[in-house]
């Protein structure tokens, strides 16, 4: 066996003991002391461990912004709102039809009509309000240039105004301050998390 062939850094070859049985003594990196397998042509400590989940391009976002936002906002309060509108159908049907002492066909008609008709209802509700809220967080992003807590405020405000602009100045100034205040709750409940979050990083 030549010396070139024993000499090299990953040999696989076997080396011949008295007992006629063969060993493979552990290989380490040219460049290190550190043993490596035999099996591979590299030195496992300069594998990366930790990737990131995703990759995003440079100057992208790591969230999605208002707009993409907004179709399943609108789609879920729509579907909320129907569901929250039937539940209440169902019990105004039943005491209608009960009061009525109505039976049979006729009671199951009337149940079927008030679940409809609320469910239809505040599903449009909560799909307009849905919608405003959507649009004046979208148009606030594209003003100001950026996306956090300030447009979230101000579209709730908008969007109570907005809601209510119709039905005098009184109720349109209520609406607006019911908007303020459900949206200054959830931004106060996002920095509450963020800080838990941070807080919770801080000790692992």
């Amino acid at each position: 066996m030549s010396d070139d062939f024993s000499r090299k850094a990953f040999s696989e070859a076997p080396a011949p003991t008295e007992a006629g049985t063969t060993h493979y003594t552990p290989v380490t990196s040219t460049f290190s002391s550190f043993p490596v397998s035999p099996y591979l042509n590299y030195d496992s400590r300069y594998l990366q461990q930790a990737q990131p989940e995703f990759i995003f391009p440079e100057g992208a976002n790591k969230q999605r912004g208002r707009f993409e936002l907004a179709f399943s906002q609108i789609g879920t309060s729509v579907m909320i709102g129907g569901g929250i509108g039937g539940l209440a159908g169902i019990y105004n049907g039943f005491k209608v039809t009960n009061a009525l002492e109505q039976t049979g066909k006729l009671r199951r008609t009337q149940l079927i009509n008030h679940i409809m008709k609320q469910g239809s209802g505040t599903a449009n509700t909560l799909g307009t309000l849905a919608v405003l809220y959507s649009a004046c967080g979208v148009l606030l992003q594209f003003v100001r240039g950026e996306d956090d807590h300030i447009n979230t405020v101000i579209a709730g405000f908008s969007t109570g105004l907005l809601y209510k602009s119709t039905a005098g100045l009184r109720r349109c100034a209520f609406g607006g301050a019911i908007g303020l205040g459900i949206s200054s709750l959830y931004c106060l409940y996002l920095l509450a998390q963020e800080n838990s979050t941070n807080s919770i990083s801080k000790f692992l």
